[in-house]
């Protein structure tokens, strides 16, 4: 049984023979690890079960003093956050798409590595992600501040602009979908430490159609639908798992009561992340890593969870934690090495 069989088992709800996994790294995280193996390449050594496909943010143009531009024309400032970074400006200053021009969704720099990466990875669960999908998107363009004024006070302009977003997202994904793949991840954070940024009445009237729209297209093609929301966001799950949902992430355990989620879930909707990035990973020892990673995989045996950090593991997580988890989930019985 291939890596992708596994993980269709999970996204199914069936038992796989063992609980799969995807880990991923910051800039700083990986820089450890790279170190520690002696490779730039650590596919190897983390046996990861996903090929990730897309540039997800469309980050593809470099600027002087650590800044890039994603493809709609949005500036970050990654001083400090070398991996995503800092919005800097305003593209949309005003609450209209008049004279704003969006990019190319199909763009060959989102599919450029495809093949090479369908042809080395052929044995994995193929994803491709678009990051930033859908509120964030439209947030990163106008302003989080601007935004929520304007589910107030703009509110056709925010249909507009969420709508546009969505026919973006949707030709991408219909490109996507002429190349053999599992599913369409869509990243769009929601959620805050407690509920959502934007209230469920808010979420509900403007954002809902539009992942309707996106969603569909997907689950017509008989393929899967994988979402990253980050925060405490389980009070949607009803509406997402109605609209095709098959698979949540990131599984925050500090906002998230994960045991009873996946027993209330299981069979419905899968969950990917769980493990706690906010105070195991860089605050705990190497036993509460492989207590908490020895936990969570024991959930996961009857079906629908895959192992991995709630969050790509920031640079303040030691070394010997990061081992710990990976030699735990590598060790489960069923698990043969590539």
């Amino acid at each position: 049984m291939t890596k992708r069989d596994v993980m269709r088992l999970v996204y199914e709800g069936e038992p796989p023979p063992y609980v799969p996994w995807e880990l991923s790294f910051t800039c700083e995280a990986r820089a450890k690890l790279v170190t520690h193996y002696g490779t730039e390449d650590l596919e190897p050594h983390l046996q990861n079960h996903v090929a990730g496909l897309g540039s997800a943010i469309g980050f593809f143009a470099d600027l002087p003093d650590c800044r890039v531009q994603d493809v709609f024309g949005v500036v970050w400032d990654r001083s400090v956050d070398r991996d995503i970074g800092v919005v800097e400006g305003c593209v949309l200053p005003e609450p209209t798409l008049a004279g704003y021009e969006f990019p190319d969704p199909c763009d060959p720099r989102f599919f450029a590595d495809t093949d090479e990466t369908l042809g080395r990875y052929g044995d994995r669960f193929r994803v491709f992600s678009l990051g930033f999908s859908l509120y964030e998107r439209a947030w990163t363009l106008r302003g989080m501040e601007n935004l929520m004024m304007d589910f107030i006070e703009h509110p056709e302009f925010v249909c507009d602009l969420l709508s546009t977003i969505a026919d973006y997202n949707i030709a991408q994904v219909e490109k996507a979908l002429t190349f053999d793949i599992d599913a369409v991840h869509f990243g769009d954070d929601w959620g805050q430490q407690f509920g959502l940024q934007m209230g469920p009445e808010l979420w509900r009237e403007f954002i809902f159609p539009s992942l309707e729209r996106m969603y569909s297209v997907v689950t017509a093609a008989g393929k899967y639908v994988s979402i990253h929301s980050c925060g405490d966001v389980d009070e949607l799950f009803d509406d997402l798992v109605g609209i095709g949902l098959n698979c949540f992430n990131p599984f925050q355990p500090e906002v998230m009561d994960v045991d009873a989620l996946m027993g209330q879930y299981r069979g419905r909707l899968a969950f990917h992340g769980g493990m706690s990035t906010q105070k195991t990973l860089p605050y705990g020892t190497v036993e509460d890593v492989v207590r908490e990673t020895r936990h969570l995989l024991a959930l996961g045996q009857g079906s629908g969870y895959i192992f991995a950090p709630a969050h790509a593991v920031e640079g303040d997580v030691p070394l010997e934690n990061m081992l710990a988890f990976i030699e735990e989930v590598q060790g489960q019985p069923g698990f043969v090495r590539d």
